[in-house]
């Protein structure tokens, strides 16, 4: 091994230096290797998902689904609605209890009225001139079986027109004519006796008034 220091001896070949990369020029016409682009910054987190943290989230709808709205399509005025498949109850049952009351309240006090009135012209002395016995009601016997038939019938009438009256409120069938026939009813009787006995005062007047001339 010789010494670095000394200088070769005669005939020996010296070393090479040694090799250094060396920048090479492309050659004419060839493609320069694609450039790779560097890592895209870091995005920012996410937001927490729809169900929150540790729920699975819905599934995405798939490229080209039809989306709905969110809250739904409102619906358009005037748009067209199904009808109500619930029949509506007949208001026939109040009906029927308002003409029952009517006629307890109308017809009957004006039938028992005619009848006292006749009853008051035939006996005018009236219950004054009575004996104990109903013998006195003789003269107007007819009438005042038909004062005492309208009393009933005004009486029966009133009855039927209130409980069909509370019927059809309590099944909604009428309700409005059904309150009213309550209150017809009612009053009815208060109606019938003030026009029997008006009716039967003005009669015996008129009688007394035609006996004594």
């Amino acid at each position: 091994m010789t010494d670095p220091q000394l200088p070769p001896p005669p005939g020996a070949v010296p070393p090479l230096p040694p090799a250094t990369s060396v920048p090479q020029e492309p050659a004419p016409g060839a493609v320069p290797p694609p450039a790779y682009p560097s890592a895209p910054p870091a995005a920012p987190a996410p937001y927490p998902p729809a169900g929150g943290y540790g729920q699975p989230a819905p599934p995405a709808a798939p490229p080209g689904a039809y989306q709905v709205p969110v809250g739904g399509y409102a619906t358009s005025s005037g748009s067209y609605t199904a009808p109500d498949a619930a029949p509506k109850p007949s208001g026939f049952l109040g009906l029927l209890a308002l003409g029952l009351s009517i006629l307890a309240a109308v017809v009957m006090p004006i039938i028992g009225g005619i009848s006292a009135f006749e009853v008051g012209r035939r006996i005018p002395q009236g219950i004054s001139g009575s004996t104990g016995d109903l013998g006195f009601l003789s003269p107007a016997r007819d009438q005042v079986l038909w004062t005492e038939l309208s009393f009933w019938a005004g009486t029966v009438l009133g009855i039927a027109a209130i409980v069909l009256g509370i019927i059809a409120i309590r099944r909604k069938q009428g309700r409005g004519a059904g309150i009213a026939a309550l209150i017809v009813a009612v009053l009815g009787a208060i109606i019938f006796f003030v026009a029997v006995f008006t009716a039967f005062a003005v009669g015996g007047a008129a009688g007394y008034a035609a006996f004594t001339t």
